[in-house]
């Protein structure tokens, strides 16, 4: 029984409270934002684990916040394919300012979706291809039971795996490591950060500048 326990607590999903904030275990992909980082578990945004933004509407700096990190995945440098995958975004992806912030548009699949069924088979599929080293997804009104499917086939991929979200699920349940508001300001974005692991929540500001 002692064996079973030790080897339960020296397991990396386990988190005490005596742990320090970071763990050199878990993947992560460097924000490219210093600050963002320090407020972020592991350093950077997490890598096989389910994030959720929420905004009170679409185009509020989102795909900012996420661009060195998508940069940096598909650095030219790696031979291997390695695909952006993008599932039911509310606008067509606007190429000339993709190709401006360095993604490569060969790199990037745009999937349509109408259905939530359909969004969930897509990213699930995009997943377990294995060739994708991001999957972003916006979802409408989505059951917390599909979302804990997305988290599980995040666990076995190594992809950075992001749903943007209404404002208006931030009280429903989630199985997400890591969820953010997005509040743009004045100022450019603020970032709420009210759940990671192993701290309380705490607010960025101006994380992108105005």
């Amino acid at each position: 029984m002692r064996s079973t326990l030790d080897a339960l607590l020296a397991s990396t999903a386990v988190w005490r409270a005596r742990d320090t904030v970071r763990s050199p275990t878990r993947p992560y992909i460097d924000s490219g934002l210093p600050r963002l980082n320090g407020c972020l578990a592991d350093g950077g945004w997490p890598l096989g684990e389910l994030i959720e933004l929420l905004q009170p509407a679409a185009g509020v700096g989102e795909l900012q916040l996420l661009l060195p990190a998508l940069r940096a995945l598909v650095n030219p440098s790696h031979t291997a394919p390695r695909w952006l995958a993008w599932i039911a975004p509310p606008y067509i992806p606007y190429a000339p300012a993709l190709v401006q912030g360095g993604l490569p548009l060969e790199r990037v699949l745009w999937v349509t979706a109408q259905t939530l069924s359909d969004r969930m088979w897509a990213m699930e599929e995009a997943l377990r291809s294995g060739s994708c080293v991001a999957v972003l997804a916006w979802l409408d009104s989505v059951e917390l039971r599909w979302l804990r499917r997305l988290q599980l086939a995040a666990a076995h991929s190594h992809s950075l795996v992001v749903v943007f979200r209404s404002l208006l699920c931030k009280e429903q349940p989630s199985p997400a490591s890591l969820r953010i508001v997005l509040e743009p300001t004045s100022d450019g974005l603020d970032l709420l950060i009210f759940k990671r692991r192993g701290c309380g929540p705490v607010r960025v500001c101006a994380v992108l500048q105005g």
